[in-house]
């Protein structure tokens, strides 16, 4: 845990005056699903919008989408908080917005436990301090469980497929690489460190998982044609269950339970 994130718990713990935030715009739908689970949906004025929203947010004001964020209307909402996940805003805005001095909440976890120790902070600086120890204690208890249920002296080798044409992955730095580990399963492909990187068809040829995860069956379908890899001899081809390991909130901890118990049957 960070430094920065030890005193601010502390000193919510010891009942010192922690300002929480009252005009809350979020740059992440993650974050966004966050401040719903927090109970602190009041607080937002403004979202960044990405598919299906939840019924709360649905009448939050948008301030754009991935990579396009209308800056105008940002300001007109007047925040004195914004929630950053970095990849959700371009480097040229995110140095307007870092210009503009409002005060800033980063979040970008790489694991399940730092994603724990984020609910609990953010809880904090929205003023539900409870309700964030509850939700990350929930966390970490289903973490021990997972690990417990699920390890492997030898881990299945996992090949997550992101998109087909061209052939993206996941790196190793992602946290759904972590979420594979919480199952006793390995990210072949975990040794690049993009969160997305492009291979090549011949690399996951040589690295030869054992499963294959695709968000799609027209893409599982496709391995088929490449039967020399063990995941399609023994037919490990896995549709991923749900999108929910995509938001990193407090929900993919039971979206993880959900892929290790497809990777277990």
């Amino acid at each position: 845990m960070r430094i920065w994130l030890a005193l601010l718990l502390l000193a919510a713990a010891a009942g010192a005056s922690v300002m929480a935030a009252t005009r809350v715009v979020s740059l992440s739908p993650s974050l966004s699903e966050m401040v719903v689970e927090l109970g602190a949906a009041d607080l937002l004025v403004g979202r960044l919008e990405a598919g299906e929203p939840s019924p709360e947010l649905l009448n939050i004001p948008s301030v754009g989408r991935y990579g396009q964020l209308d800056m105008e209307r940002l300001l007109s909402l007047q925040p004195d908080l914004l929630l950053l996940w970095p990849g959700s805003v371009g480097a040229g805005q995110r140095e307007q917005l870092r210009r503009l001095k409002i005060p800033t909440y980063t979040a970008e976890p790489k694991t399940l436990d730092q994603l724990a120790d984020q609910i609990e902070a953010l809880a904090v600086t929205l003023g539900r301090p409870e309700r964030g120890r509850e939700l990350a204690n929930h966390v970490r208890q289903r973490l021990l469980e997972l690990r417990a249920e699920h390890r492997r002296d030898q881990p299945l080798r996992v090949f997550y497929q992101v998109w087909d044409q061209p052939l993206y992955t996941l790196g190793g730095g992602q946290i759904i690489s972590d979420a594979l580990k919480v199952c006793g399963a390995s990210n072949v492909f975990s040794d690049l460190q993009l969160p997305a990187p492009q291979v090549s068809l011949e690399s996951v040829l040589q690295r030869n998982p054992d499963v294959i995860i695709a968000g799609n069956q027209a893409q599982l379908d496709a391995w088929k044609a490449w039967p020399q890899i063990d995941a399609v001899r023994h037919g490990r081809l896995l549709l991923l269950a749900d999108k929910g390991l995509e938001r990193p909130s407090g929900q993919m901890i039971e979206a993880t339970a959900r892929l290790c118990q497809q990777l277990a049957d």
